[in-house]
């Protein structure tokens, strides 16, 4: 009779030991517990690129806003805004007059994505005719 087979067993790699089960170190976006997946997907949401963009060009009022971005509803720009200004992408402004006035502009932080969406504009101008829909 021979010994059942057994797997032989493998010390965990590095990045396994610092994250526990994780493969993925600790700053690779991929992996669940990397501080900058959840800056990731704030920038991959639907309408923060957009609404990000649609600021380029100074402060905006929610309306202008709402013009710009064809096709967002009034509750899906609310919640953008908020979450970009709760990551401090935003700067919300309420002036004192009747009625209130209400502007979005972007802060420092938010002016440095710009930089990066104008690349992905690019790509995305340069390259929307190759997509083919559904296939």
């Amino acid at each position: 009779m021979t010994a059942p087979m057994t797997a032989p067993m493998t010390a965990p790699t590095t990045a396994q030991s610092r994250t526990g089960s994780s493969p993925h170190p600790p700053h690779d976006i991929y992996g669940q517990l990397c501080p900058g997946r959840a800056v990731w997907e704030l920038l991959v949401h639907k309408w923060t690129g957009l609404a990000i963009t649609a600021l380029a060009d100074g402060p905006r009022r929610f309306g202008e806003l709402r013009r710009k971005l064809e096709g967002v509803s009034p509750k899906a720009l609310t919640q953008t805004l908020r979450r970009l200004e709760d990551h401090g992408l935003v700067l919300r402004t309420v002036h004192a007059e009747v009625p209130p006035r209400v502007e979005y502009e972007l802060t420092e932080l938010g002016r440095g994505a710009l930089e990066p969406l104008a690349h992905l504009r690019t790509w995305i101008r340069a390259n929307t005719g190759k997509f083919t829909a559904g296939e």
